[in-house]
């Protein structure tokens, strides 16, 4: 009876634990998934977000700790003692014992803080750490859009330089049979159809080195989303609208405050003035006050110590003044001011970079879309000379090298393009990094 009972809990347990599961499996989405929502996925379940999210935690926990001391505290004691040998003393000319073998006492004691500089310190400064804490995450978000958006488009790019191989690969197979047919016929030599099947060799390594990348990409992108590795998903993007975008793209003014290292220094620096205040205020006295309530016990016998209580109670004012710590607090607020000035030293060095940031960032862009507008005019033109070669081979006119060049050629103007375009995607998402407008 016991082990059919074990069995069913034991099955029960492995059917909700399966049901849970299935349910977390389903909120995770499958399929084509665009690039929005690859990014909406990860800034749910990005571990580095996760662990951001969690500092924040931790660091409120520690806030309302240090403000909990602004409470009542209230502890319990207790103890207890034989004398093996009680005082005595002599009072005349009379030999005095006093206390007796056992004794105990219980004691029940409140504290209050009226006025300590280490509470105002936690009380004043909490609103800043909690800040500080938001930025992290905030910071952690902006790079985790910048990273997964930017492994998304190495995804896009190896398709689409796989469709770009795969056209050439289709139109070297044709020209290599194309030549064959030719040499089979007695009308060119084997070299011909020897340079088509190098070149389709080429190709078809090309080929399979960007194929077998997939996987590396795709594992690397899930690594930044967080997602499951036991399911898989695919990507899609649209090409033409992410043309248009750049085509009506304007550089927005840079904006210090926009940069969240910029926001986070700038609460940092807040944090080190209240520093600078908590460090000063060291010359000021604590104030505190108590109640206590001590049950004494007093006994001959052990088995009568708790018979009979002795209570006594008391309640007061606890003032501590510093005097003189041998210039200890005045090197402390010295150090804590020395840290203000080098907040401020470090706030100008940022902006600084921030702004040698934002124009190479701008730079970087406006050069990679004028490469990309260039490669695009040499692919159309590579294109149309491929096509015309083409044609003058197939009517004799001209060598198989040359068509074998214009493949090369398109080819290359076609992987170049490509790159190019998604080297601009890139840059602009690195200006916008820059600007401080990615949300």
């Amino acid at each position: 009876m016991f082990k059919k009972r074990l069995l069913l809990v034991s099955l029960s347990i492995i059917l909700l634990s399966k049901a849970a599961y299935s349910q977390e499996e389903s909120t995770v989405p499958q399929g084509v998934l665009t690039l929005e929502q690859v990014v909406e996925f990860a800034l749910e379940r990005s571990p580095i977000i996760r662990q951001a999210q969690l500092d924040r935690e931790i660091g409120d926990r520690n806030i309302k700790s240090n403000l909990a001391d602004w409470y009542p505290q209230i502890t319990a004691s207790a103890a207890g003692a034989y004398n093996i040998k009680l005082q005595q003393q002599i009072i005349g000319d009379q030999l005095i014992t006093f206390g007796q073998p056992y004794n105990s006492n219980v004691l029940l004691q409140a504290d209050q803080t009226l006025f300590n500089r280490d509470q105002l310190f936690a009380s004043k400064s909490s609103k800043y750490y909690r800040q500080q804490l938001e930025q992290v995450i905030e910071d952690a978000r902006i790079n985790t859009v910048v990273d997964v958006s930017k492994a998304f488009y190495s995804i896009l790019l190896s398709e689409e330089q796989l469709k770009i191989l795969d056209q050439n690969l289709d139109r070297l197979e044709k020209q290599y049979k194309d030549a064959y047919s030719r040499f089979d016929a007695g009308l060119v030599d084997k070299t011909d159809y020897q340079r088509a099947s190098i070149a389709l060799t080429n190709v078809k390594s090309d080929r399979n080195r960007v194929a077998n990348s997939f996987d590396a990409k795709y594992d690397y992108l899930k690594q930044l989303m967080g997602y499951p590795d036991s399911l898989d998903f695919r990507i899609e993007f649209d090409v033409e609208g992410a043309v248009g975008n750049i085509a009506g793209d304007a550089a927005d003014p840079l904006i210090l405050e926009n940069r969240i290292e910029y926001q986070l220094l700038k609460t940092q620096q807040t944090l080190n003035e209240i520093q600078t205040g908590y460090e000063k205020w060291n010359y000021l006295p604590q104030l505190s006050a108590y109640y206590r309530y001590n049950w004494n016990y007093f006994s001959p016998n052990f088995s009568d110590l708790y018979n009979t209580s002795y209570p006594i109670s008391a309640v007061g004012l606890n003032l501590a003044i510093p005097i003189f710590q041998g210039g200890k607090r005045v090197h402390k607020v010295k150090a804590a001011e020395l840290q203000v000035e080098r907040g401020n030293v470090e706030i100008e060095n940022l902006g600084n970079q921030i702004k040698t940031e934002y124009s190479t960032a701008l730079a970087d862009y406006n050069s990679s879309i004028y490469q990309w507008q260039m490669i695009r005019e040499n692919m159309e033109m590579a294109e149309e000379v491929y096509n015309i070669i083409k044609m003058q081979y197939d009517e004799g006119i001209k060598a198989y090298v040359e068509l074998v060049v214009a493949e090369t050629d398109l080819q290359t103007a076609q992987i170049n393009h490509i790159n190019a375009f998604y080297q601009v995607l890139e840059d602009k998402l690195d200006l916008e990094k820059a600007l401080g407008t990615i949300n």
